[in-house]
């Protein structure tokens, strides 16, 4: 087990040398059934994945964890803590580092046309429909970059910066932000994603089950769906891959 950051409150944290997948982890712990607010961080993955189940590169130097949640609120609900962690995260980077990360949708982090960071939400839920927990899994490309197209990490941009600094930042925010989403819905995290949002009008390029769409950002609706400006109209976009123009699409 390694030594974890200085200061975590109101979490229970467990901090990994190794481990396949922090988000296994976490929702083994979850069916065992661990506590609210359950920190799993490990040093290294072996088995690390992102979305649609494609494997990731997880080497020391980077910020793998993920954090059980267990919230009063229908699944359907769930997606929402998704933004509350990119706002989180995009944050706690900018307030260490002074660098302007950027949030593209649902919730990658970009700088300078580079992915620095990918979220993994998953979920399960009652035969009522109310959820009975979340692991929201985010890693952060700190060190190291994976050998990917258009994959860039924090220290190459000139940030001087240790995982577990940027964990102890980044979880109070998320708490924090949690706790407003808990107490005053959606819309206060929507403001909080936007702030730190690629500016509007900025080109994407949307991959939907029916092809190919390709527009400006146009800020996130009440629910989280993506607002696509194409030729005057705006699309919604509830489920799809999205690639700013300008960068090579990346795995999530």
């Amino acid at each position: 087990m390694t030594e974890g950051p200085e200061a975590l409150p109101g979490c229970h944290l467990i901090a990994l040398d190794t481990v396949g997948s922090t988000n296994e982890e976490a929702r083994r712990l979850a069916e065992a059934g661990a506590a609210d607010r359950t920190v799993v961080w490990a040093r290294e993955q072996t088995a690390g994945r992102g979305r649609h189940g494609r494997s990731w590169a997880s080497p020391p130097g980077n910020l793998y964890v993920s954090i059980l949640l267990r919230p009063a609120c229908p699944v359907a609900q769930a997606p929402q803590i998704g933004f509350a962690v990119g706002a989180a995260m995009a944050d706690a980077i900018r307030a260490l580092t002074g660098l302007p990360v950027a949030l593209k949708w649902p919730n990658d982090l970009y700088l300078g046309g580079e992915k620095l960071s990918g979220i993994l939400l998953e979920s399960a839920g009652d035969v009522a429909g109310d959820t009975e927990w979340v692991v929201a899994g985010i890693g952060v490309n700190v060190a190291f970059r994976p050998d990917v197209p258009g994959a860039g990490c924090l220290n190459a941009a000139g940030a001087e910066l240790q995982p577990s600094t940027l964990l102890e930042s980044f979880v109070p925010r998320f708490f924090e932000l949690l706790d407003v989403w808990s107490n005053e819905g959606f819309p206060p995290v929507r403001a909080a994603w936007e702030a730190c949002a690629l500016p509007l009008g900025s080109p994407l390029s949307v991959k939907l089950p029916g092809g190919t769409e390709a527009g400006g950002f146009a800020g996130i609706d009440e629910t989280g769906n993506l607002l696509l400006d194409v030729a005057g109209n705006t699309v919604r976009v509830a489920v799809g891959d999205v690639f700013p123009l300008s960068t090579a699409a990346t795995g999530a």
